[in-house]
């Protein structure tokens, strides 16, 4: 049983499109705590008090799959804005899309001088077999402030290994979001945002 891993991002939505980032971070976790599934979240770069724009999350369990069925596409909040009170707009919209780690084409260069490793006790989906020993893995890209963390495997090395994975597919969507940016002024992310055909709605 490998992880599933996601991108949550809120494209280059305003700031209450991250605050509802945040939001459907925690109602995942609650989901795969329920469904007996480990959770895993690796933030994208420079969040703020408000959040980030982008995170991955890395799902592991038998039920993993039903959380993607259920949550994959575009997900809309409706709730008005704390930071502009007088602001109309009252939907936000958040994308959730899985990933795939595996390394193939369009890699980034990562010098290890710029990671920093630790380990960690790792523990089983939803805290059961618990591992006595410090398999689990985060890594930190200095340059960036990401962290990818890996839980998954029993070896420290495969988690290593997943880690920096997790890592790249970061940056990859980084790397990808500025090409597209210098195409056309937009971020790849923010047009996938299907507005109106919504998976889920939430209501704050």
């Amino acid at each position: 049983m490998s992880a599933i891993d996601l991108l949550v991002t809120a494209g280059n939505g305003p700031v209450e499109c991250r605050m509802a980032l945040s939001a459907l971070l925690g109602i995942l976790e609650r989901e795969a705590v329920r469904l007996g599934c480990s959770f895993e979240t690796s933030l994208g770069p420079m969040p703020d008090q408000h959040g980030a724009k982008s995170a991955i999350v890395s799902l592991n369990g038998f039920e993993a799959e039903q959380i993607v069925s259920d949550y994959c596409g575009t997900i809309r909040f409706t709730f008005k804005s704390q930071v502009r009170p007088g602001h109309k707009r009252q939907n936000w919209y958040v994308s959730v899309q899985r990933i795939d780690t595996k390394p193939e084409g369009g890699e980034v260069t990562i010098d290890p001088a710029d990671l920093r490793f630790e380990t960690l006790r790792a523990g089983g989906p939803g805290g059961q077999h618990q591992n006595t020993t410090d398999s689990a893995v985060r890594v930190l890209h200095r340059p960036t402030g990401l962290v990818a963390t890996a839980r998954d495997e029993r070896s420290q090395h495969r988690n290593k290994a997943l880690a920096l994975r997790r890592l790249e597919a970061m940056l990859r969507h980084i790397e990808a979001e500025k090409q597209e940016a210098a195409k056309s002024g937009r971020f790849i992310a923010n047009r996938t945002i299907e507005r109106g055909n919504e998976v889920k709605t939430f209501k704050l």
